[in-house]
């Protein structure tokens, strides 16, 4: 079977994946499209291999670092999904208390790539808790395509209210500070922009290519720091009336679109991933979390 290598798959087979991994498409349609792309040795299932996520090979962070302590916690969402389960990390030396980061995931439920950037963050100095929005359905079933399907069955507004919850969890938490900032990707970054909505006194906000909020932009008082995928246009349409509403409003904050990479460039565990991009934005994202939450 031939090796495939990313710079050999033409966008439109990315863009494809796009609209699979966001419902657009059925498993059976997405297969089908795909067997366009299947030419010159490379087949339909080593496409497939090559597009879905690695979690084995791709974390950042061992789940046993000894500079951590990290471990599965519950936290009660009276307005949400009920008892909800989270990842908590935060670094095992410390002096003080630390600010606190509420980790989103995307729209398949609290996989490895979600609990692996909660430990990186706990590492840059960070309480963190990344909760699990599958939980009242039993949790990330292990793979993103049930976790997806998982996901379908839970209004998005009741996991809002999961995710807010955890901030007040963290908020009240002996061992951090107050002040609370939340980062979330792809779904999440939909929920990052809601909660800097819902929140009056969140610290700051990191949405990686998400949805806009369209009304309340006036309620927002947190810091903004938004992150576009050049190639993203499905998330980017909605941008230029997100960033008038800001700018009428007054608020503060900073956005950046990085270009020729695709939605998920931060995602280590496909080949969506943009290493330079990845590294760049996450550097900025720690700096700004710094820079608010300490």
């Amino acid at each position: 079977m031939k090796k495939i290598k990313k710079e050999d798959v033409k966008q439109e087979v990315f863009d494809l994946y796009d609209a699979y991994a966001h419902n657009k498409l059925q498993r059976r349609e997405f297969i089908e499209k795909l067997s366009v792309y299947a030419v010159g040795g490379i087949t339909v299932a080593s496409l497939m291999g090559f597009l879905m996520p690695n979690y084995k090979d791709t974390l950042l962070v061992d789940p046993q670092n000894p500079e951590l302590d990290s471990d599965y916690i519950s936290y009660e969402s009276s307005k949400g999904g009920g008892t909800i389960k989270g990842l908590l990390s935060k670094p095992k030396k410390s002096e003080g208390k630390l600010g606190g980061i509420v980790v989103v995931h995307e729209n398949r439920g609290l996989n490895p790539y979600i609990e692996d950037t909660a430990r990186r963050a706990a590492l840059a100095g960070f309480i963190t808790l990344a909760p699990d929005a599958l939980t009242p359905l039993g949790g990330y079933p292990g793979n993103d395509d049930e976790g997806r399907t998982l996901q379908r069955q839970r209004d998005r507004n009741e996991m809002l209210e999961d995710f807010i919850a955890a901030y007040e969890f963290l908020k009240n938490h002996d061992n951090c500070n107050g002040k609370i900032g939340v980062v979330g990707f792809c779904f999440g970054g939909w929920i990052s922009n809601m909660m800097a909505v819902r929140l009056p006194d969140l610290a700051a906000a990191v949405p990686f290519y998400g949805r806009q909020p369209v009304e309340d932009i006036d309620k927002i008082n947190a810091p903004l720091m938004l992150q576009f995928a050049g190639l993203d246009t499905r998330v980017n349409e909605g941008w230029p009336a997100y960033e008038e509403k800001l700018k009428k409003f007054e608020k503060e904050y900073v956005a950046y679109m990085y270009p020729n990479v695709n939605h998920g460039f931060h995602n280590t565990s496909t080949p969506r991933y943009d290493r330079d991009a990845a590294e760049l934005a996450w550097k900025r994202t720690i700096d700004f979390f710094k820079s608010k939450l300490v």
